[in-house]
């Protein structure tokens, strides 16, 4: 995403999410406890566009999406979004499915990391967002469940059908997409769902040491493998390494690069600029 900004002032606050950062690291919390943090019109739209504006600060390096209270996030509010979505033209439902298709492209997209924090449940739209995240860090208490098919819908939606397989394989993700069953933390590890199991209680302290870790280190060589592994995910082999070697050799010309070498040669840590 380019860094350049027009007219627009940077948004003061978020209505639909609790949004912290701290020397590097922001932490981006759906908070509905009283609903499980079911999504709403809203908190899709505030996703879609606090992607775009940390995007484009470069401040951040690294990212944790957590929910508040019992689980991370039952999917999209039943009353708020389906009770609405019923009334709603062909046009009108375009313009929302794309919009919840734009917040998993942005997790994607975005040139830092982001960690999902999960424990509870992470339902239908949860789950997607926490499958379009680079690393899932779970506890125990925490379970999937795809239901789209549940409410008679597609399986294949935020971009479920093309993510899924990539990280689980074709067998689990039809499994999982077309029946909606829920998926326990010990068979998620089991099938690569979870990037890290945790202690009960303990994903978020993991999540936000993943996070520290990450925003220490060499973040552009983050953002350009991050960038690698969705781009190649469709591309020939010999694409691939072409766009291998051109990225490398622009890395090649980075700050970050010559640091490395010097701090070898001094017999000291890198400190990495992200240049």
């Amino acid at each position: 995403m380019s860094p350049f900004t027009g007219s627009a002032a940077r948004t003061s606050g978020w209505e639909h999410l609790r949004v912290e950062t701290d020397d590097g690291v922001a932490t981006v919390t759906l908070a509905r406890p009283e609903k499980l943090n079911a999504l709403t019109f809203g908190a899709y739209a505030d996703l879609r566009d606090l992607l775009a504006e940390l995007s484009r600060e470069r401040s951040v390096r690294a990212l944790v999406l957590a929910g508040e209270g019992r689980g991370f996030c039952s999917g999209g509010d039943v009353d708020e979004i389906i009770g609405a979505t019923l009334g709603m033209d062909t046009a009108r439902l375009l313009d929302f499915n794309r919009m919840t298709g734009q917040v998993v492209r942005a997790i994607r997209e975005c040139p830092f990391p982001v960690i999902a924090s999960l424990h509870g449940v992470a339902a239908g739209a949860g789950a997607v967002l926490a499958l379009a995240a680079d690393f899932r860090v779970a506890d125990p208490t925490a379970r999937f469940a795809f239901l789209f098919t549940r409410v008679g819908l597609s399986g294949g939606d935020m971009g479920a059908a093309y993510l899924l397989p990539r990280v689980v394989g074709l067998g689990h993700a039809t499994r999982l997409l077309m029946l909606g069953d829920p998926v326990r933390a010990l068979e998620a590890e089991r099938i690569g769902l979870i990037s890290e199991l945790t202690e009960e209680g303990a994903s978020d302290k993991a999540a936000q040491q993943l996070a520290r870790r990450l925003a220490e280190g060499p973040a552009l060589a983050y953002a350009q493998t991050k960038a690698l592994l969705t781009a190649e995910l469709d591309m020939p082999l010999a694409a691939s390494v072409e766009l291998d070697a051109s990225t490398q050799a622009l890395l090649m010309t980075g700050e970050d690069y010559a640091e490395f070498h010097a701090a070898f040669t001094e017999k000291r840590p890198p400190k990495w600029s992200g240049r």
